[in-house]
């Protein structure tokens, strides 16, 4: 029996699992953008706090996925619950790409355009939601679309500390030491990867400024 007939003949097992891959990523990214887009504004607006946030998004990303849900187990509350671990690992992760981008973005706009809605009269708040978010806003995706390529193979790992996701094949083939269940788990993984990185590129080029 091939991997395609083992995905056919557990096919609620993998639906299941890879919609609480779904949600962990889906969770996850959303509430990394929720923070990481705020601070590459911040940043992009005050230049001092540039090295300090980028180098700490920085650090996160060297830590090993295994070693920062090891580090994370001991938290009170999230410890208590797998997803909402995994769930702040992911974020963790996610913020890096999402805060460079945003800055880039923010930064590589006009400053004669920038100075053309201050001559209008925009104040700083205006000038952010009407001229500078619009023009970032296909790097900021450009951002959010690695974030979630990440996401989504970082969610796999989740499964070690029980967090479920497609995760739970691929550890289950291991222990099993069987091909067909590893790949049971890695091949929808890689093709949520691809339909992600494809879709939100989509957005991506449809939002380009012209």
């Amino acid at each position: 029996m091939n991997v395609f007939q083992f995905i056919l003949q557990n096919r609620s097992e993998v639906l299941e699992l890879t919609l609480e891959h779904l949600w962990l990523v889906g969770v996850s990214t959303l509430l990394a953008m929720l923070v990481g887009i705020p601070l590459g504004i911040a940043i992009a607006h005050r230049p001092r706090l540039n090295k300090p946030v980028l180098a700490s998004a920085n650090i996160i990303q060297t830590i090993p996925s295994l070693a920062l849900f090891g580090f994370l187990l001991p938290v009170p509350w999230l410890g208590e619950r797998a997803d909402r671990l995994a769930i702040l690992a992911l974020i963790l992760y996610a913020l890096l790409p999402m805060i460079r981008n945003t800055y880039t973005g923010i930064r590589g706009v006009d400053p004669a355009v920038v100075e053309a809605g201050r001559g209008m009269g925009l104040t700083d708040r205006q000038l952010l939601f009407q001229v500078e978010l619009p023009l970032a806003l296909s790097v900021i995706l450009s951002g959010v679309r690695v974030a979630v390529v990440i996401s989504v193979g970082l969610a796999t790992i989740a499964a070690a500390i029980g967090a479920g996701g497609l995760g739970e094949f691929i550890f289950r083939g291991l222990a099993m030491v069987d091909n067909r269940v590893i790949l049971a788990g890695a091949i929808p993984a890689a093709v949520l990867a691809l339909l992600a990185d494809l879709s939100v590129g989509w957005l991506e080029r449809r939002l380009r400024p012209r």
